[in-house]
């Protein structure tokens, strides 16, 4: 039988870790711990986990289980009912988790807090942000809407993010329940994982978990960190760190992360390489300081001129793109390692998003709802703000007309093709020269490659330059709706 009583209730969330975790800090300085995970079944539809987040969750959930020591409770409920029942059950003088920003949430944790206030001590913490996005404002106290001077001048100029806390060692103050169940059955009856293989490319690819965080930040530092500006742009090789799976479970911190940088390296700043990479956390932070101050970013175009956009609408070509069958290379080569790994290079997704959106006039939100099922990354608010980017509909957005030639960025940033001829395989005896545009090979080294465009690989499901032509014109009929 487990004890009847704990001094605090510890709500995991997306902090899924021991160290650098400051409810769980706070919550152990008073006493006995009793933690908890809900997957939240009141969460609307547009935020239920999609079907690679779920597979993350499972594995990251048993990791935080055993370094619990098997004490973690998970239950599947509407996140209010459970806390309260728990935590009358448990009779905890305190409740504690750390803060998210979607919407929904705030909502939820907000009307949370004031029913029980009054019984409980009941405090929420900064542990997922290096900088809350209430706090960051301009001097006339409205919201940044551009990304440089956001962060150059709203965070950097502020004072410094905290400093990681240490590691939770106290394993012993945790309390277990009495519907906790051995051996991580809890966590398999969520059936998180899915009832088909598709997830088995997974495996040889990550490591879910806060000592797989842990070890990818080590690893980035190590080999990638002081290239990171020129090799996160090659999509065949590891020059990017790969955290962002694990800074959405919270798994690490961006605090962890942060000062892995400052710390092992002097003078960050000026080191090109660090700096950029310090600015994609940067831009991790405006991502969630936009969906914090503007909510519907997920579902409405933050630019309303193109509210009158006129998307097409084609099951065909979604299909294709979706499948990685459009019959350009890199672009196909792009939706199979998200389709097989749960991953997409970050150049590869804005060429993707490109083609999506502007050569195929196919709505962003296609595109976000695909994402949002198919990457383990997957991140409501830096999903929403990087589809609205590529469209042009998104605050500090690349301009529309900037559409992507995804022969001529295969070309620049897969020079050999080593990218394309791992994710289409059925192209990889193409000469380099044709290896990003198959329809100018010459019928000799098609047949002589054994491939036969529309059979072997697809022939292309749109004319790059007609395309083009076609998307600008569209965009010419938003003016008037500025």
């Amino acid at each position: 039988m487990a004890n009847t009583s704990a001094n605090t209730l510890m709500w995991f969330r997306q902090d899924l870790r021991l160290s650098d975790n400051p409810a769980l800090s706070w919550a152990l300085e008073q006493g006995s711990v009793l933690p908890i995970y809900v997957l939240d079944e009141s969460a609307p539809d547009k935020a239920q986990l999609g079907g690679a987040s779920k597979w993350w969750l499972h594995h990251s959930l048993h990791t935080l289980n055993k370094s619990l020591k098997g004490k973690l409770l998970v239950i599947k409920g509407d996140a209010s009912t459970v806390i309260r029942q728990f935590a009358k059950q448990y009779s905890v003088s305190n409740v504690v988790w750390n803060r998210l920003y979607e919407p929904w949430q705030i909502a939820r944790d907000k009307e949370l807090k004031q029913q029980m206030s009054e019984q409980y001590c009941v405090k929420s913490f900064n542990g997922n942000l290096l900088w809350e996005p209430m706090q960051v404002l301009k001097k006339d106290e409205t919201p940044y809407k551009v990304f440089t001077p956001y962060y150059r001048k709203g965070c950097l100029q502020r004072s410094a993010p905290r400093y990681p806390l240490p590691s939770v060692d106290e394993t012993s103050a945790f309390i277990q329940a009495d519907e906790q169940v051995d051996d991580g059955e809890h966590i398999t009856a969520l059936n998180l994982l899915p009832e088909i293989a598709w997830d088995s490319d997974f495996y040889n690819h990550w490591t879910p978990g806060e000592l797989g965080a842990k070890e990818g930040l080590a690893e980035f530092i190590e080999q990638a960190a002081c290239s990171y500006k020129d090799d996160r742009n090659i999509p065949s090789i590891k020059g990017t760190s790969h955290l962002s799976p694990h800074l959405h479970f919270g798994e690490i911190s961006p605090h962890q992360a942060w000062y892995a940088i400052i710390d092992n390296f002097d003078n960050a700043f000026d080191n090109p390489d660090l700096d950029c990479f310090l600015s994609e956390l940067g831009w991790r932070e405006f991502s969630h300081y936009l969906l914090f101050h503007f909510p519907t970013i997920q579902e409405e175009n933050f630019n309303p001129k193109f509210d009158k956009f006129p998307w097409r609408k084609s099951a065909k070509d979604l299909s294709a793109w979706q499948k990685g069958k459009t019959g350009i290379p890199i672009v196909d080569a792009g939706m199979r390692e998200l389709y097989q790994t749960g991953y997409m290079h970050n150049r590869v997704r804005m060429i993707v998003g490109s083609f999506l959106v502007k050569n195929l006039l196919l709505d962003w939100r296609e595109g976000e709802r695909w994402f949002w099922d198919c990457l383990l990354d997957a991140d409501m608010p830096a999903n929403s703000a990087s589809w609205q980017w590529v469209a042009g509909s998104g605050a500090d957005a690349a301009p529309y007309f900037r559409v992507f030639n995804p022969v001529l960025q295969g070309e620049k940033f897969d020079k050999e093709g080593e990218y394309v001829k791992r994710y289409c395989p059925e192209l990889s005896k193409l000469p380099n020269k044709y290896i990003h545009k198959p329809w100018d090979a010459p019928d000799n080294i098609l047949k002589a490659c054994k491939i036969a465009l529309g059979k072997d690989y697809p022939e292309p499901i749109v004319d790059l330059k007609t395309s083009r032509q076609r998307a600008l014109d569209a965009f010419a009929q938003t003016k008037d709706s500025a």
